[in-house]
């Protein structure tokens, strides 16, 4: 495996050679070669020196990583043994920062569907209360983030975006302190969900008009039919998603 470069120091402007703040960027590439299963569970990971020499780094940066890692359920290490990777189960999936070093590994975690049965219990109930408490920049937030979508012109990375961006804002637009705070928890989670049922599908344009829909709902303040339209939304991302898994499936 090469050697990645991460500690060399830098010259600034001034002439003052300064190091690097190089802790996130292994514990990242730490985390990425886990979640990859490059380091499968129940493995230990390499001793702390080869790991600096991978990264080039102090042992100082590796033992801080390390802690990180073990405070987020990835690993665990013992004095005499090593460290060990931990089985999944133990992993805090709800972490921001764990599931954006999943990634695109996302979906061999069995966790798309899973994300999408929690958008059930929290959405149609974060969408009814916007109807209610929703201000109306967040309304209008919403309705740029319709926009957007309905502008990707078969971009997905785009659409994907703007289609992230729509439900953290709903999320939010609850004032509902707990869904508030699941719109950061899911970010990641959802972005790669929704990049999956998107690109199942050849058009989007069902889904551009339901979430039109919905913001219609929330502009009349009409809870029900914000829910219905919520309700909707996420019938459409279940079967988008299911083609999108069977399609993963026979390749």
């Amino acid at each position: 495996m090469e050697t990645v470069i991460l500690g060399q120091a830098e010259q600034t402007a001034d002439g003052v050679l300064r190091r690097p703040r190089v802790q996130k960027n292994v514990t990242a590439a730490i985390a990425m070669e886990i979640c990859a299963d490059r380091y499968p569970s129940g493995t230990l990971l390499p001793r702390e020196n080869d790991l600096c020499a991978q990264y080039n780094v102090s042992r100082t940066v590796i033992r801080e990583s390390l802690k990180t890692l073990e405070s987020k359920g990835l690993v665990r290490g013992k004095p005499r043994v090593g460290t060990t990777v931990c089985d999944k189960d133990d992993w805090n999936i709800l972490d921001q920062q764990v599931l954006e070093w999943m990634g695109p590994n996302i979906a061999n975690f069995d966790l798309l569907g899973c994300i999408l049965e929690a958008r059930r219990t929290v959405e149609p109930m974060a969408a009814e209360l916007a109807a209610d408490r929703a201000t109306a920049q967040e309304i209008a937030d919403l309705e740029k983030a319709w926009q957007d979508m309905r502008d990707s012109e078969g971009d997905i990375g785009r659409f994907t975006e703007a289609d992230v961006n729509f439900h953290a804002t709903l999320l939010k637009a609850s004032h509902n302190q707990v869904f508030r705070q699941l719109s950061g928890i899911i970010h990641a989670g959802l972005k790669y969900s929704l990049q999956a049922s998107n690109e199942a599908v050849e058009t989007r344009d069902e889904a551009i008009a339901a979430h039109g829909e919905l913001v219609e709902a929330l502009r009349m303040r009409d809870r029900a039919a914000a829910r219905r339209c919520s309700g909707h939304l996420l019938d459409l991302a279940a079967r988008d998603l299911a083609s999108a898994l069977n399609d993963s499936k026979t390749r």
